[in-house]
């Protein structure tokens, strides 16, 4: 067959692969691995956690380019193209590197067959990691820092042994997959831990499962509040962790008090890593300064404030309504929500409803989305009055209506998945 020519008819092929979206376990993509040349011989971060995995990525990311290193990041999902999956020394994956990253997995994919002599029916995302190691071995990177699709264990990026396993946090999400209990997805999360190698948990009231299984394999565990900890003081912070103590900290640019957590967790993994990555304190502050993520408690530049956030489960809710709190005074508060169908919408209504004052909730696209119709019958459901809802088709609807209903000091909150956000973003960067 003709191989796809664009790195969109790529995407569409690899949707077309496997019968699931989601199929966890790594048999196939080790199979395929197998018969690739994408040797990883740099030091490996890989981070989960059921929030503040991006965070804690991007932050990494910023502190070790700083410092002058040459960093592969692999995350997901995109917000707006597909290419900012995998960035190269601070640069997107380019249209030439993908097409050139999926012929080199389709070649290895047809040559690795199956017990019946089949070539192995990868999953978007497995497809999709490949590519990126791929990608990463041949870039001479100096750190490679992988964020899991989800839950850990059975994730893609697995494949791949780190030599610090980050778990951010750990709450309930993907039950299908990954249990209904924290026992049960802090065991999941916990099978990135590699013998004798740190695992650093930014959750400082861990599982019982994870503890367990940094014991059962040897692998040192640092905990947020015992090992490592920090401590706003004032405008600044200051930060205690495995090589002593750090003071004047600057907050990290990305808003959110949530975000000193992430940031503690980040330097945790860097002191880890000191022998082989030192980073200078300069070089420390400045990343902080200057990290980006777009779709994290981002408020545009503006009247009224607008804030887009992926939050989509009840865990981020939370976070994003503390956050919602700490902001300045706004007459009335305007929520566009649009989410998938399998998440905890009433969890996370439940969460967001004290700082929301008027909901439009519209439907998302494709057979995950939910109806914007079950998404006001669940608002009702909450306590929330009729007169305070409506519905829309589409986000980009939802959100043209709230900008012109809102007045100059009120303020939208745009949320509950990268798909809600990623439609407002569209929906701003037209005239």
């Amino acid at each position: 067959m003709n191989r796809p020519a664009t790195v969109d008819a790529w995407l569409a092929y690899l949707e077309t692969l496997h019968p699931k979206a989601i199929a966890l376990g790594l048999d196939r993509v080790r199979a395929v691995a197998v018969r690739l040349c994408a040797a990883i011989t740099c030091p490996v971060i890989t981070v989960t956690g059921t929030n503040g995995k991006g965070s804690t990525c991007a932050m990494l990311e910023a502190i070790l380019r700083t410092a002058g290193y040459r960093v592969g990041l692999y995350t997901s999902p995109h917000l707006m193209r597909y290419h900012e999956r995998v960035r190269i020394a601070g640069a997107d994956a380019t249209d030439a590197q993908l097409r050139s990253a999926f012929n080199a997995i389709e070649d290895a994919r047809l040559d690795a067959l199956d017990a019946q002599g089949t070539p192995f029916a990868l999953t978007y995302f497995e497809f999709g990691t490949l590519a990126a190691l791929w990608l990463f071995a041949q870039a001479g990177l100096d750190v490679l820092v992988l964020e899991v699709g989800l839950g850990g264990r059975l994730d893609a990026v697995n494949i791949v042994d780190a030599d610090v396993a980050v778990v951010t946090s750990i709450d309930i999400d993907h039950v299908d997959y990954l249990g209904s209990t924290r026992e049960a997805i802090g065991g999941e999360k916990a099978g990135i831990f590699r013998p004798g190698c740190p695992a650093v948990c930014g959750d400082a009231n861990p599982p019982a499962s994870v503890v367990a299984a940094a014991a059962a394999i040897g692998a040192p565990l640092l905990v947020a509040g015992r090992e490592f900890a920090a401590t706003a003081e004032g405008t600044q912070w200051r930060y205690r962790g495995p090589r002593g103590e750090r003071f004047g900290l600057p907050f990290p640019s990305l808003r959110g008090t949530y975000q000193l957590n992430n940031a503690a967790t980040a330097l945790t993994v860097l002191a880890l890593l000191h022998e082989r990555l030192p980073v200078s304190g300069g070089a420390l502050r400045e990343g902080l300064l200057t990290v980006v993520l777009p779709g994290r408690f981002e408020v545009v530049p503006g009247r009224p404030t607008i804030v887009l956030d992926v939050a989509h489960n009840p865990h981020a809710a939370r976070a994003l309504a503390a956050a919602l709190g700490d902001m300045g005074y706004h007459p009335e508060t305007i929520a566009v929500c649009g989410m998938l169908a399998d998440k905890d919408i009433a969890g996370v209504i439940a969460a967001m409803q004290p700082r929301v004052d008027r909901w439009l909730v519209a439907t998302l696209p494709g057979p995950r989305g939910a109806q914007a119709a079950h998404l006001a019958e669940v608002l009702v459901g909450a306590g929330v009055d009729r007169s305070a809802i409506r519905t829309f088709d589409a986000i980009g609807e939802a959100f043209t209506a709230a900008r012109s209903q809102a007045g100059e000091a009120d303020r939208i909150v745009v949320f509950g998945s990268f798909l809600t956000v990623a439609a407002a973003k569209s929906a701003l960067s037209r005239p």
